[in-house]
């Protein structure tokens, strides 16, 4: 059964595109006609699209890998920051930091230093600071917490990058292409989608639109996140027994060698008071 069907998807807006001069050729397989001026994404196709990704994305989520979310159109952004957040994901819905994939290793040093700040703000070195110099240091954390505080979890390069615009975000989708990482997106009619893995077609201005497709999309690897969560149980419970049957085996190993000593003793208790009789 599809994650989400085509009457959900209609009165969602997913169909609009945009003005027939402005369309990308490339997107022409996805666009089912042109009403008023206006490309209509064919919605058959989206249905599809939307299942093959939110499976790959389930699976991504079950190995225990991390998946970004960058949407930083206003439209977007509250929703990505939700949906993402509810299966503790990473998002960006600010600035797109340049070069945060390719130089990823200085991205993480500034989150390091939020995190140093706000250590060295607890144990009141700081409180000798003057005034001035603590509202400069207030201002540098705010401005961290504000471009990078989504980010703070992600300690290596996410495995893949879910993206609402590619037009937008053309930068992240640059970079992820260039490290191999698999770009997931929802593209609408004026965009490229020759460089992202995962097509979606839809409207990637309508907030209900970009939250229908998030929806199915977060449940799926919520639904990755459980199925991980439940084998983990189930190898631990295994891995209780297997200990168990150990200790049973090397105390029956330890009973044989306690009754195969008692045994030698005993011949040699016999022999003994054999040789005394003899002599």
């Amino acid at each position: 059964m599809s994650r989400v069907n085509f009457d959900t998807l209609l009165e969602a807006g997913c169909h609009f595109g945009h003005l027939k001069r402005k369309w990308n050729p490339a997107m022409a397989p996805y666009i089912f006609m042109e009403r008023n001026g206006i490309h209509i994404i064919d919605l058959n196709k989206t249905v599809v699209k939307v299942d093959e990704a939110a499976e790959a994305l389930k699976q991504i989520a079950k190995s225990g890998k991390k998946v970004l979310f960058v949407a930083t159109k206003k439209q977007a952004k509250q929703v990505v920051a939700e949906k993402a957040a509810s299966v503790n994901m990473p998002y960006v819905i600010e600035r797109w930091p340049g070069g945060m994939l390719t130089n990823f290793p200085t991205i993480r040093k500034a989150v390091k230093k939020m995190a140093t700040i706000d250590k060295l703000t607890n144990d009141g070195t700081y409180s000798n600071l003057s005034k001035r110099e603590i509202l400069q240091i207030s201002r540098q954390r705010a401005k961290l917490e504000k471009n990078l505080g989504s980010i703070a979890e992600l300690t290596r390069l996410p495995s893949a990058l879910f993206v609402v615009d590619v037009l937008k975000e053309n930068i992240a989708v640059r970079e992820a292409n260039r490290l191999g990482i698999p770009v997931f997106a929802i593209v609408d009619t004026n965009s490229d989608p020759t460089n992202v893995d995962f097509v979606i077609p839809a409207n990637d201005d309508a907030t209900k639109s970009v939250e229908v497709i998030l929806d199915a999309c977060c449940a799926a690897m919520a639904e990755g996140l459980e199925e991980r969560k439940a084998e983990k149980v189930d190898m631990e419970a295994a891995g209780e027994n297997a200990p168990k049957a150990g200790k049973k085996k090397a105390t029956k190993a330890r009973m044989d060698k306690a009754e195969e000593d008692a045994i030698n003793a005993a011949k040699a208790a016999a022999f003994m008071g054999k040789d005394e009789e003899e002599a």
